[in-house]
């Protein structure tokens, strides 16, 4: 199951973040906060080894004793950070390969509204609607 999902700006500060279980909000922004290093070297090893740039999603960056940490990265460097309970053995790389797919496509429609600046926080009831729609089809 999914319990954290971030979107990450260019600049390494937040645009958006959606815990499940509240009480441990803090814990997971910490989680989200040391696994941009963790990309940021992803990225950086991709670059010097001239893979295909088509290839957004990082994969795996770290487990931990309770949760998995996944990470995507758009052409513009927004960052997707995802969290996901160890304890979930049934999903899959390409799971969540769609599911970072699905996200992608939910923050192009963001990027797409001409009320939307670029660099804010994500306030958007659709984009809340499909975060908390994959966070609950995971289970």
């Amino acid at each position: 199951m999914a319990v954290c999902i971030a979107v990450i700006a260019k600049e390494n500060y937040p645009l958006y973040i959606r815990s499940v279980p509240t009480e441990n909000e803090l814990k997971f922004h910490y989680t989200v906060h040391t696994s941009l290093d963790v990309v940021d070297e992803k990225i950086s090893a991709m670059g010097k080894a001239m893979v295909d740039q088509r290839e957004l999603y990082l994969g795996l960056l770290y487990p931990t004793e309770d949760y998995k940490v996944y990470g995507y990265v758009t052409n513009s460097k927004v960052k997707f950070v995802m969290v996901v309970d160890s304890s979930n053995t049934a999903l899959r790389d390409n799971e969540i390969r769609s599911m970072f797919r699905k996200l992608h496509n939910s923050y192009t429609d963001i990027m797409c509204n001409p009320f939307y600046n670029p660099g804010d926080r994500i306030h958007s009831r659709a984009f809340d609607n499909m975060v908390n729609s994959m966070m609950m089809q995971v289970c």
